[in-house]
């Protein structure tokens, strides 16, 4: 098994907008490290797809950027965490030696140190919610009492660029009801894209209700990793690399003008122009993020 080329960039997918609040903490955490994100735009939300249909799609995506020479992959997307994870570890790290790094864990490791009185709420898309994926992984804390619901609506609020108002208060009021009823101190946001509507979530949940995101704790696990498997960018590497042109690359599968001003207003600056694609061959084919770390015997997905 060929090792992945440390020089190579971070690939980090998510259905949309919502990712980039975790790759805002790789950035800003590991600024040594370049990513390429997809914001799978075409075919978002994932939250209300079923399972298999998710599952087709986050592997489509995930089976490029592999083939393109990504070393690391994050899946920035609760949904399709639930869906693919266990088919992602076995096909690209098992069979390719790339780590994949997911959203949920880091999220239930830290409610578990946060929370007082070991009510601990999560609010997810449906996909999420109801594939138990949460609730599987805090199997490992069985002293605490968990209360899962879904919020569907909020992604939709996200993807339009809405964080605030009236409309978007109400409907948070009737999608929290249930935390607050059962007395959580802790509430997990179950999306990437929940953490973009926390002043309304905290404003409706009240302060002392502590809000968990997982975007802190993933950037912190893909440097763990890196570490792990021997593939920090060396220092002062960037100067040196024959694909500079990757550096933090972002692209869209459905409209890139739209998805480019919600970027820049969710991440900042670092968002420059987005590339509308199809596919991610059709920007980045075979090997071109990667000296040695190119599959050359075909697709990932064979």
């Amino acid at each position: 098994m060929t090792k992945p080329n440390p020089q190579a960039p971070i690939g980090i997918f998510d259905s949309g907008v919502g990712g980039l609040t975790v790759a805002r903490a790789i950035i800003d955490q590991l600024p040594d490290e370049d990513i390429v994100y997809v914001g799978d735009t075409a075919h978002s939300p994932y939250g209300p797809k079923p399972i298999a249909q998710v599952r087709r799609l986050a592997l489509t995506i995930m089976d490029e950027l592999v083939d393109a020479g990504v070393k690391l992959l994050v899946i920035a997307c609760n949904s399709a965490t639930a869906a693919v994870l266990r088919d992602a570890r076995e096909r690209y790290t098992a069979g390719y030696g790339i780590p994949v790094v997911e959203v949920i864990q880091p999220a239930v490791q830290r409610a578990v140190i946060s929370t007082q009185n070991g009510k601990v709420g999560v609010i997810g898309t449906e996909a999420t919610i109801s594939s138990r994926a949460y609730e599987d992984t805090f199997a490992a804390a069985p002293h605490l009492d968990i209360t899962s619901s879904a919020a569907p609506r909020f992604v939709e609020y996200v993807e339009r660029g809405i964080t605030t108002g009236p409309e978007l208060i109400s409907v948070a009021e009737q999608y929290l009801e249930p935390f607050k009823t059962a007395g959580v101190d802790t509430l997990i946001l179950g999306c990437t894209h929940y953490p973009l509507l926390a002043g309304v979530i905290s404003y409706v949940m009240g302060e002392n209700v502590n809000l968990v995101t997982s975007s802190e704790s993933t950037a912190r696990a893909v440097y763990r990793e890196l570490v792990r498997h021997g593939l920090e960018n060396p220092a002062g590497a960037r100067a040196e690399n024959p694909h500079p042109n990757t550096r933090h690359k972002f692209m869209s599968t459905g409209d890139p003008g739209s998805f480019a001003q919600l970027a820049q207003r969710f991440l900042g600056p670092e968002v420059g122009g987005v590339t509308q694609i199809r596919t991610v061959a059709e920007q980045f084919p075979t090997g071109t993020l990667s000296v040695i770390n190119a599959p050359t015997s075909g697709s990932a997905a064979h």
